[in-house]
């Protein structure tokens, strides 16, 4: 429902409002479908996405979703995928978490399929699946490598039916809240610059990642930290932020497309990771844990891509924040590629099929395609240069594992933005299950939530304070006035140098000391025009949360004195057990202050903790 309002005598301060009994901020598939489950509850769903419909960060996710189907290898099930899940993210994970989600996934992918996802197929007909790093078996259901594409084709196709408002291009500025609940959101249409006031009676926040607070990144403008800023100035804890994925393989040429996501299902398919003279360092650097289950040459690692069940699985397939560091050693140690990379090779696939260049374009479209027409490319003849790229934060809003509600009433959130699953580190495919395990909670308890609430009630001081805040850039037209463009650029140099893959204390304590300055130079930050599609002025407004989350990160980052993970200390090498039975919490204090400290992680039930062991 949409009425007009109008803060005080000021024409700039007018504002659409609407009205939902579940408002879900993000149309990815963890938001799409919270979006489907709560309208199936007979509630009234807004559905909010910063970008067009459709142009989701899920797309990205191209090399298929696990999930314990057991139709290539007989020997999964869920236990060994909750196991897996569990030892890839160095059991700092939310076990309850891993478990609902290695036990629901199989429906949600059968949900998926019936709902149209159109999977590829085993010789009977069954939804193929494919080896990706740290599965222990065959695992993830997949189409060609465009997985999340369909994902996201289907749930939307799906929800058009379902009665749902969509507000597209509408960025979201802060949540309103009355006494400790969450009772809607308060944006702005980013192609008119409208103030857009949503009432709500629950919120789901699914706005996915953190990616552009970094130089290199696989992650579109979108993802500025939205959700979980949202969250933490509402009062929500976010939970294990120094945890930021970097993927081992993205592309570095040309500079056009530098961080564009080469998809582990190019190694899962059988390509080699080589340095520049040529050999296959990752056999370097297995940990012990792997050394009775890695192939030793080419040709295993390619049966066993194949769905070889007696084979061993490629140290290509490591995990990813293992791999990652492996390339930064060859590139550090001079053997890297001409453009400070190294080279994925999946060409010499032809020495061992007859019709080798066909069988690469029928599982890998779409990376045939990208490196064809935007680097001159064509993988079927040539290795290409990729090294690690900022793709995914495990870090994110700490939830109730059953309900995904936060720790503010009304607040749920699913997805990238929502902490707990992944623990120190993702495995590839774990990220498109997770959006339909818990999207689909989300959405379930959300919708019960809006059915025992009153209705929302809006202060109308609040929505001023929001919009006067807002305009304030357009206010800055003279003096000492800085440009959002060169703060972010220096933001993202300053994170990408002093925390990205490796860290040491002194490089993190120098981002930590630079956050005051970069947050004085924001508050100085001027635009020009008027506020219809004004890209300086969306720049300036994401600047907020962009700093908080990048904060959030070097704080948490240089509490934890190990290496774990996708966090990695050059200067504390290795694990410490006491901080492994630890999470780092971060909330705003009553002061306005940001606090950080690490909490104990709750004991793993003790059925589950047989499944670790019996897996191990």
């Amino acid at each position: 429902m949409s009425t007009r309002g109008q803060g005080e005598a000021n024409r700039s301060m007018d504002y659409e409002s609407y009205e939902h009994d579940v408002l879900v901020i993000g149309a990815g598939g963890a938001g799409l479908r919270a979006a489907i489950e709560a309208s199936s509850a007979g509630v009234s769903v807004g559905l909010v996405c910063k970008s067009l419909l459709g142009k989701a960060h899920t797309v990205m996710a191209e090399g298929g979703m696990a999930a314990a189907l057991a139709n290539v290898d007989d020997r999964d099930d869920w236990k060994v995928h909750f196991a897996d899940t569990m030892r890839g993210g160095q059991y700092l994970n939310n076990w309850r978490m891993a478990e609902l989600h290695a036990q629901e996934a199989p429906a949600r992918a059968r949900e998926l399929e019936a709902w149209g996802a159109v999977f590829d197929r085993t010789k009977d007909g069954r939804i193929l699946q494919r080896n990706f790093g740290g599965h222990k078996y065959p695992r993830l259901a997949h189409v060609g490598d465009r997985t999340g594409l369909e994902m996201i084709r289907t749930l939307q196709d799906h929800g058009i039916h379902q009665g749902i408002d969509v507000h597209m291009e509408c960025t979201i500025v802060e949540l309103l809240k009355d006494g400790d609940r969450v009772v809607g959101a308060f944006g702005y249409d980013r192609e008119r610059g409208r103030f857009q006031l949503f009432s709500a009676r629950a919120v789901v926040l699914a706005s996915g990642g953190i990616g552009r607070a970094f130089k290199v990144t696989s992650n579109s403008w979108e993802y500025t930290g939205d959700g979980h800023a949202l969250a933490y100035r509402a009062g929500a804890d976010l939970m294990d932020m120094e945890f930021v994925q970097f993927h081992p393989t993205g592309m570095v040429w040309p500079p056009s497309v530098r961080g564009i996501l080469v998809t582990e299902g190019v190694r899962g398919e059988g390509g080699v990771l080589r340095n520049s003279n040529g050999k296959r360092f990752m056999f370097e650097d297995i940990p012990d844990l792997y050394l009775s289950s890695t192939a030793d040459d080419e040709e295993e690692g390619w049966r066993y891509t194949q769905g070889d069940k007696n084979s061993r699985r490629p140290p290509e397939l490591l995990t990813r924040d293992h791999v990652a560091r492996c390339i930064v050693r060859e590139i550090k140690e001079g053997r890297g590629s001409p453009h400070q990379g190294v080279f994925l090779d999946i060409a010499w696939i032809k020495e061992r099929l007859p019709n080798g260049a066909e069988h690469i374009k029928k599982k890998l479209p779409s990376m045939y395609h990208q490196f064809k027409q935007l680097a001159g490319i064509d993988i079927t003849e040539e290795p290409m240069e990729v090294g690690p790229t900022t793709h995914y934060v495990m870090g994110g809003i700490r939830v109730d594992p059953d309900s995904q509600m936060s720790t503010v009433p009304g607040l749920f959130a699913a997805g990238e933005c929502a902490a707990g699953l992944h623990g120190a580190n993702r495995l590839g495919g774990n990220s498109l299950s997770d959006l339909l395990v818990f999207g689909q909670r989300a959405g379930q308890y959300a919708a019960s939530f809006a059915k025992e609430q009153g209705a929302a009630s809006i202060n109308q001081g609040q929505v001023e304070e929001v919009a006067r805040q807002a305009l304030e850039p357009f206010e800055r037209g003279e003096g000492n006035v800085e440009g959002p463009y060169q703060v972010q650029f220096d933001l993202q140099d300053m994170m990408q140098a002093q925390v990205g893959i490796v860290r040491t204390e002194g490089d993190i304590q120098k981002a930590i000391d630079e956050f005051p300055t970069l947050r004085s130079r924001a508050d100085r930050v001027g635009v020009q025009g008027n506020r219809e599609y004004n890209a300086g002025w969306h720049t300036a407004l994401d600047l907020r949360n962009l700093l908080m989350v990048a904060e959030a990160v070097a704080r948490s980052a240089i509490l934890r004195r190990e290496s774990r993970g996708a966090h990695f200390r050059e200067d504390y090498l290795q694990k410490d057990a006491e901080q492994g039975k630890l999470n780092t919490v971060v909330r705003l204090d009553s002061s306005g202050e940001m606090q950080v400290k690490q909490e104990a992680l709750p004991p793993v039930r003790g059925d589950l903790q047989e499944i670790i062991e019996d897996n191990k």
